[in-house]
């Protein structure tokens, strides 16, 4: 529930941080989500991964998200039922990755 200044006064959001290469398992925790919690679920589907400290040393890790992941991502959830997306996306400021 949103108070009259559109700040959330109760209810659940997730949040989920979108990782290179599928790497945070989006689908599965997007199928549960919808399966199990509800498709109302607000749900915010993070695209902020920067690779720091030694992600180097992991190649899966050693980059940020594409676009295309980010985009992705959103299918996946609208594919699942998942409407109550929080539209905020980071690629207005500077591109990042390619695709």
């Amino acid at each position: 529930m949103l108070d009259e200044r559109g700040i959330a006064q109760r209810g659940l959001l997730v949040r989920h941080l979108v990782m290179p290469h599928g790497i945070a398992g989006t689908g599965k925790v997007l199928q549960f989500l919808a399966d199990e919690i509800s498709a109302n679920t607000y749900l915010n589907l993070m695209d902020q991964y920067q690779p720091c400290y030694r992600a180097d040393e992991f190649p899966q890790l050693d980059r940020p998200i594409t676009r295309e992941q980010h985009r992705e991502a959103l299918a996946i959830a609208a594919a699942h039922g998942l409407t109550r997306l929080d539209r905020r996306m980071r690629y207005d400021a500077a591109p990042r990755g390619t695709g």
